[in-house]
């Protein structure tokens, strides 16, 4: 019954994710480049004549912390690598049809969507923008070994009441 009722809410919200930071993600990588350019020419030039790599490694970035947090949330730890399998290529095929879809179901224009990239233009913003996977991804980490430290707390006070009993 979970499943039935998240599915649709986490598909729907890494659909919104996906997109954003496909649309937006070139104009921050640019506007950093920009601002990188005037303080390190060298690094400047570097992400200038690298654009669409970054580019590609922010759009990957999402994919993954989305790949790896969807199944797992909706399947816990016994994910079937077919379902996992199934739900980044839904991922995929929404990110490469968005503009499509949008046009379609929306009646909306990506020239539209990308005027409001313009915020990007901001360092600072862009900065924020473009770590907030990563930032999402050390959040779980710290997450899952908090849990593992209390999970190894909780077992050696069962392990100590076990092996003296009252």
């Amino acid at each position: 019954m979970k499943a039935a009722f998240l599915t649709p809410l986490y598909l729907s919200l890494s659909w919104v994710l996906t997109v954003s930071y496909q649309l937006f993600t070139d104009t921050a990588v640019r506007s950093l480049a920009v601002h990188v350019n005037l303080w390190i020419p060298s690094g400047g030039a570097w992400l200038n004549s690298n654009i669409q790599t970054v580019v590609f490694i922010y759009a990957f970035t999402w994919i993954f912390v989305l790949s790896s947090v969807i199944p797992q949330a909706l399947l816990g730890k016994e994910r079937s690598v077919i379902i996992q399998y199934v739900v980044v290529l839904i991922l995929t095929l929404l990110a490469f049809y968005m503009a499509d879809i949008l046009q379609v179901a929306a009646g909306i224009q990506v020239k539209d969507l990308l005027n409001a990239s313009t915020l990007l233009t901001n360092p600072i913003l862009a900065t924020f923008y473009l770590a907030v996977p990563y930032l999402f991804m050390i959040g779980l980490d710290i997450r899952v070994r908090r849990a593992a430290q209390g999970n190894k707390q909780l077992n050696k006070i069962v392990e100590k009441i076990s092996n003296n009993p009252i």
